[in-house]
């Protein structure tokens, strides 16, 4: 698959997570709901993000949207994380399940090719059915706006991870809050990877 993104000069080829969890900072949003952001939280992230570009079987899904059956705009798969393809997914969720005591069983990978590709504002569908939950997300190769919203609509706040960061929403997010990754007029290729638990 050729898309525009250029890799950093400074990463190295091993993949490896940070079980430390150090420079986690969490951004309490209200109403029960939080993110917590590890910055440079995976170490070889550029490496990651051409295997999965590579190896992935992405396909794209169908939505219902306004009444209609669109084309997602953008590429999708999951996987249960025993079958992850990469050593670094299983130790992420190891990682993941023992700093915040749930076990992750699924892992999922979204392939955001350019600008024009992107997610409207939705809470996790399964999650967002709880009181809590949990989903976290590692960023890789190009930087795209994520942003937040109250359910029902308000002021949004936003972050920028960059390629390794680690992204967690928490406590009531999924129900609370909205979430969503805009279009925007250029951007190099991006690949989100999600662990969830409810699955």
């Amino acid at each position: 698959m050729d898309l525009a993104w250029q890799p950093s000069l400074l990463d190295g080829p091993a993949s490896t997570v940070d079980g430390t969890f150090a420079g986690l900072a969490r951004h309490e949003l209200g109403a029960g709901a939080w993110v917590d952001l590890v910055p440079g939280w995976l170490s070889g992230a550029d490496a990651l993000f051409d295997r999965l570009l590579r190896d992935t079987p992405w396909a794209q899904r169908e939505v219902r949207m306004y009444e209609r059956t669109l084309p997602e705009p953008r590429l999708t798969h999951r996987w249960s994380v025993p079958e992850a393809p990469e050593p670094v997914l299983r130790e992420a969720a190891d990682a993941l399940s023992a700093r915040y005591d749930i076990a992750f069983t699924q892992v999922g990978a979204n392939l955001y090719r350019d600008g024009a590709d992107s997610v409207a504002w939705h809470g996790d569908r399964v999650a967002r059915e709880r009181d809590t939950a949990l989903v976290a997300l590692i960023s890789l190769g190009g930087v795209r706006p994520f942003r937040l919203r109250p359910h029902g609509g308000g002021a949004s706040v936003g972050f920028l991870p960059g390629p390794g960061d680690l992204l967690v929403m928490g406590g009531t997010c999924q129900r609370t809050w909205q979430h969503g990754v805009p279009k925007v007029r250029a951007a190099a290729a991006r690949i989100s990877v999600q662990f969830r638990h409810l699955y």
